[in-house]
């Protein structure tokens, strides 16, 4: 599904998002140098969009970019991606404790299992790692919530099919945010996984959420 738009994907991202998509990654970056990892995997990662805002802040760290999809990769690559892996989130093709750092924007909702994803994270994270999750959310106030919700299931679809001539996919994306935890219960699932401090820290009223976790 998501291979189809690739061509159309990143321009879809940023007008269905009036262009605060970049704000999200930079905000993601900038906590992720705070940690400063040496090496890092960006999971998911699609055209590149968070592992070059990454790269550019920390220009001395290792990104990987690591997606299931060609057609995606090969889009990150063209817009300058050195290093990308083409593997599934579920089965990385990593050692145990290979990085630094993992991150993952806009994929863990839909991996098939979200505590298999995290328990493989885990795997891959060296001792004191971090893993940074940002992922969309449901808004905390109702009125938020209602606007949110017509905008995704009413008005989202349509524009989305305009732009990729890919419906399903939009329709899609309304569902799994309304069924992916969010706030204190993916905190809760993160640590039921073996993540220590977990946290969440919402972003433009709570429509996206990031969430960050250690390894002990």
């Amino acid at each position: 599904m998501f291979g189809s738009i690739a061509r159309r994907y990143d321009l879809a991202n940023h007008l269905l998002s009036c262009g605060i998509d970049f704000s999200w990654r930079r905000r993601a970056a900038e906590i992720v140098a705070e940690w400063r990892p040496q090496t890092i995997a960006d999971l998911a990662t699609g055209t590149g969009d968070l592992a070059l805002a990454l790269r550019k802040k920390l220009p001395d760290a290792e990104v990987m970019g690591v997606d299931v999809l060609p057609e995606m990769l090969d889009l990150a690559q063209r817009k300058g991606m050195r290093r990308v892996v083409l593997a599934d989130a579920m089965n990385l093709p990593f050692n145990d404790a290979s990085f630094d750092c993992v991150t993952i924007a806009f994929g863990l909702r839909n991996l098939e299992n979200w505590a298999a994803a995290l328990a493989e994270m885990l795997r891959v994270l060296k001792p004191n790692g971090h893993l940074l999750v940002l992922e969309f959310s449901l808004p905390t106030s109702p009125i938020l919530a209602a606007i949110y919700r017509f905008y995704l299931h009413r008005c989202l679809p349509l524009l989305g099919s305009f732009l990729t001539r890919t419906k399903s996919a939009y329709d899609y994306l309304g569902d799994s945010i309304e069924e992916f935890p969010g706030g204190t219960a993916m905190c809760e699932l993160m640590q039921a996984n073996g993540f220590m401090r977990p946290r969440f820290h919402p972003l433009t009223g709570g429509i996206v959420t990031i969430y960050t976790a250690e390894k002990s």
